[in-house]
């Protein structure tokens, strides 16, 4: 079939997206390489379809289908797209993606090239043709294109070659496209999903998740509009959630279960109520999180996945739980989070506890918690980390908000009720970063938790980069009891820079009690669960590679998913974890996009600040090109993917 007829097959309704298929994730680079592969009249591969029931179809947009049979694309829908984007000069009715990968592509006359515009270098040069306006005008185009070129002496000696590749340019809208159905009584759902997962040259399979989606649309197409809605609204209130995992908390709250195959047989009705009561439960998680807690923003959410657990226990429960219960449930999932509970196997492990929550409730979790995990209290080893990504960062945090800790410039308490969101408080280095490398002291041991805290914006300016024995004599005289406050040992020999090691050791003893006590106040004198230690030997502390240090560092990590998202690109992961054959983490990047920023085509890519060559070559020894400068992965990003040089 002609390409130029398959381009009015979709506008017509005859040929459609299914619902199951992700959105358009090409980059200008691939749309170019494309038009090349057409324009030499090399194959670029035929397409896949399903023929089916338009009546039943399941499709993406909002356009309406023909009646009849239809054909959805299971195999080609990017090159499609892409076709459609530059001979049309907008996107399909189905499309979901940036449209800046199709737009303004141009080809020079003279050297046979694709390029997108690039003003300063094409600019009054008749030699580069706009694409899109020769498609859309057709030999129109082509006649206004030769009368452009005739008018200039010094092309007209080669108008014959020109007219020549316009013809050939325009002729791609001819060239005849293989198209494979699949079809027939047999082909449910399933079959044409593992069918898709097959062939699907992406690379990029579909996920458990996204499967269960795909049923869920095909009887209710509004689904997933309604749940990226509501993640966009969390994302507002800073939390970052995905597809899967709101989906995950729907299924535990309709069936008790964390295999999304349970949510096959679930009819519309009841998945819009789960999604309902899921939303509306997941809101109450995070209010009592930051509420009780402290923990208010996704960077300190650690357990994220415990979340569908207390959301099924909430939605049993009306959403209403007495003083008690709610703080043993927060209990729970704090010391969910800060064991890394969910950090491997997370669906199994999922199962196991609701199986567990059905049988013996909040105290039988706890009990399968304090199995695994051999004690729950404390140590003072545990804060032997460092970097912002570790998973007692968030425990450091916890302790500000929930307790006595006071800022050291105002004096005035630092709960999550006076300052609101984590962007009004900075972390402090208690003994400042240059000063100790100065010392020769290696980026673990400067970054050490330890030597963190939390104070408000203004205060960490004006401490700047002074020493302990110089500004704490100073907190202690205006704001009596601030640094015993924040855990810091009071004496004065402690606060000079060669007794540091020291006074890390004096602080993580002061900090693993004030945890105890903390967590202690949530089960209202029921402590059984803080009674065991854990055996002798045991330790949880596994050295890792990688981390975010600073404040300085996570707010560049910031500022370049905010520039990415303002060029249609998904953000990356802050802190993503690396982890063995065990499930154990053994590394940290600072910001990774595991699956390309275009998902399934670009390679998976890792921004790592400051790290050490050891850390660059694990993690591309795990696959991601690694950039260690915010400037060199903008330059990766302009080149390569959206292909705009003009910015910056």
């Amino acid at each position: 079939m002609k390409i130029s007829t398959i381009l009015d097959h979709i506008d017509s309704g005859h040929m459609a997206l299914p619902e199951f298929q992700r959105g358009y994730v090409w980059g200008p680079h691939q749309v170019r390489g494309l038009f090349a592969s057409l324009y030499q009249r090399h194959p670029i591969g035929g397409l896949l379809v399903w023929a089916t029931e338009a009546k039943s179809a399941a499709h993406r947009g909002d356009q309406d289908l023909a009646s009849g049979v239809v054909k959805l694309l299971l195999d080609g829908q990017q090159r499609m797209t892409s076709l459609y984007g530059v001979m049309r000069g907008r996107p399909p009715a189905f499309f979901d993606g940036n449209e800046g990968a199709f737009t303004g592509l141009r080809f020079h006359l003279e050297d046979e090239v694709f390029e997108f515009y690039q003003p300063v270098k094409m600019r009054d040069d008749p030699l580069w043709v706009d694409v899109t306006d020769l498609m859309k005008g057709g030999q129109a185009s082509l006649g206004q294109a030769v009368k452009v070129l005739s008018q200039d002496e010094a092309l007209s000696e080669r108008l014959s070659d020109y007219i020549g590749r316009l013809s050939k340019l325009l002729g791609i809208a001819d060239i005849d496209l293989h198209i494979e159905e699949v079809t027939g009584a047999d082909m449910t759902l399933d079959v044409v999903v593992d069918i898709f997962n097959k062939v699907n040259s992406g690379g990029t399979k579909l996920s458990k998740g996204d499967l269960a989606l795909a049923k869920i649309c095909a009887e209710w197409p509004e689904a997933r509009g309604k749940m990226k809605s509501q993640l966009s609204e969390w994302s507002d209130q800073g939390y970052d959630f995905n597809l899967d995992w709101l989906l995950r908390s729907v299924n535990t709250v309709l069936t008790g279960e964390a295999k999304f195959t349970f949510l096959h047989d679930q009819s519309p009705d009841a998945v819009q109520s789960g999604l309902d009561r899921a939303t509306r439960q997941i809101d109450n998680v995070l209010n009592l999180i930051a509420g009780r807690l402290g923990l208010d923003h996704a960077r300190v959410l650690f357990g994220r996945f415990a979340i569908p657990i207390m959301v099924r226990y909430l939605d049993q429960k009306g959403g209403k739980l007495d003083e008690r219960e709610r703080d043993k449930l927060l209990f729970w999932f704090a010391q969910a989070g800060m064991w890394g509970l969910y950090s491997s196997s997370t669906e199994s492990r999922l199962d196991r506890d609701l199986a567990v929550l059905e049988a013996g409730g909040l105290d039988g979790l706890l009990e399968e918690l304090r199995l695994w995990q051999g004690g729950m209290r404390m140590e003072a080893g545990h804060f032997t980390g460092w970097s912002m990504g570790n998973r007692f960062y968030p425990v450091l945090y916890m302790m500000t908000r929930m307790g006595e800790a006071r800022d050291w410039g105002s004096g005035i308490a630092l709960k999550s009720n006076l300052l609101g969101k984590m962007s009004r408080l900075e972390v402090h280095h208690i003994f400042p970063k240059s000063r100790l490398y100065a010392h020769n002291l290696s980026r673990p041991e400067v970054n050490a938790l330890a030597n963190f805290c939390f104070l408000t914006k203004d205060t960490n300016l004006n401490i700047s980069n002074r020493l302990p024995e110089d500004y704490f004599p100073e907190v202690e005289d205006k704001h009596p009891g601030a640094l015993a406050s924040q855990w810091v040992p009071m004496d004065p020999d402690l606060w000079r820079i060669e007794r540091y090691g020291d006074f890390l050791e004096a602080r993580k003893a002061l900090l693993a009690e004030e945890a105890n006590k903390r967590f202690a106040d949530l089960l209202h004198g029921d402590d059984r669960w803080l009674m065991e230690t854990r055996p002798a030997g045991h330790t949880d502390q596994v050295e890792t590679l990688g981390g975010i240090s600073s404040e300085e560092e996570e707010a560049e990590l910031e500022s370049v998913n905010d520039w990415l998202i303002e060029r249609g690109l998904p953000k990356g992961f802050i802190s993503h974890e690396i982890t063995d054959e065990a499930g154990t983490v053994i590394a940290q990047l600072d910001l990774a996009w595991p699956d390309g920023l275009q998902q399934g085509l670009s390679t998976p890519v890792a921004l790592l600040l400051n790290e050490d060559d050891q850390l660059i070559v694990l993690a591309s020894q795990a696959g991601f090109r690694c950039f260690k400068s915010s400037a060199a992965l903008r330059e990766y990003v302009l080149r390569e993917i959206t292909n705009d040089t003009t910015a910056a």
